[in-house]
Order: C-alpha cells, then structure tokens, then sequence
C-alpha cells in the first residue's frame, strides 16, 4: 500500500487544539485531501486512524457540506469505530449531521444513513465508551427522537437508568435532555 505525504503528516498531529487545527487548516486548503482524510479515519489498522477524525471533526466545524459526497461510507463504517479517541469525533460530526439534517436543511440524510447514526449513537451511550461520546450520542438521540416517536422513551429509560453510575459531566448532560423530555 502507498502511504501518501498526508498519511505521513499524520505521525505529527497531537491532541492538542491548536495542533489538530493546523492539520484541519491544511485540508481545509486542499479540499482534494478530504476523501483521503474520511477514508483515514477508517482505517482502523492505521495507527493513526483517530487522528484522521480528530482532524475531520475540525474540518466538519467549517466545511461540513464536504461529507455530502461521502455520507454512505462515513454512516456505514461509524459503527466499527472501537478507538475512543476515534469515537468521540465521529459522535461529533453525527451531531453536526443531524443538526444539519433537521434544523438546517443543508445536509439531507437518507433514512438508511438516519438509521445507521441512530444505532451507533445507542451503541455509544450504552456501551462502556467515555463521556464526550455519551454526552454527543445522548445529543444527538434527543434531537433524532423529536422525528422518530419510539426514540425518547428509550433514551429518557437509558439515562435515567445509568444517571447514578456516572461522573458529573454526564450527568450535566443527562440533566439538560431529561428537562428538554419532561
């Protein structure tokens, strides 16, 4: 397999803000890095495969209309994500997405696609995967149950099951989608 010069600068990217958007920076520049980049963030082989989201994320923030052309890949493939590092971003951009989808109209979601966040977002937020993520999907499946009626029952019995087992940044959250319920 080729490694490009883009999947080397990947060796270089850290967690750090300014970092992550400096790389973010570079493809925003170069939207021809962007499939390379969605695709990266895939592959789970890669050692830096949570850095491509990292990068994506930042991307998203700007120029989420670029995934328009790479929606089926990225909701197909979001549920064999297992890197936390990798699934926070990811619950990030399904965040944006379906922000997007409903509140804005500029990105128009296919029901299969709607589906396929759905079941990672559940996943996510039941499964042992940290806060951010938890915090993101439980965001996401409030606005997604606002459009499907069995979703708010389910996420209400969720949070309210697991409320007392977490930390207080989940439960900040978890508070804030119970009142938006009630």
């Amino acid at each position: 397999m080729i490694v490009t010069e883009f999947q080397k600068n990947l060796d270089y990217v850290t967690a750090h803000r300014v970092n992550r958007q400096k790389f973010a920076n570079e493809v925003l520049e170069n939207q021809a890095l962007f499939p390379e980049l969605v695709r990266l963030c895939f592959q789970t082989s890669n050692k830096n495969s949570h850095k491509a989201c990292w990068i994506l994320e930042f991307v998203c923030y700007q120029k989420l209309e670029w995934m328009k052309d790479h929606l089926d890949f990225f909701c197909s493939q979001i549920k064999n994500l297992k890197d936390e590092s990798a699934i926070r971003p990811a619950a990030k951009v399904c965040q944006l997405l379906v922000h997007s989808h409903y509140k804005k109209g500029e990105i128009k979601l296919s029901e299969n696609q709607l589906e396929q966040i759905i079941e990672s977002s559940f996943d996510w937020l039941i499964n042992d995967t940290k806060v951010a993520s938890k915090a993101y999907s439980m965001r996401t499946l409030y606005l997604l149950g606002q459009h499907y009626d069995w979703i708010i029952p389910e996420l209400k019995m969720i949070v309210t099951k697991d409320f007392p087992n977490h930390s207080a940044a989940y439960k900040a959250v978890a508070k804030e989608v119970l009142k938006k319920i009630k």
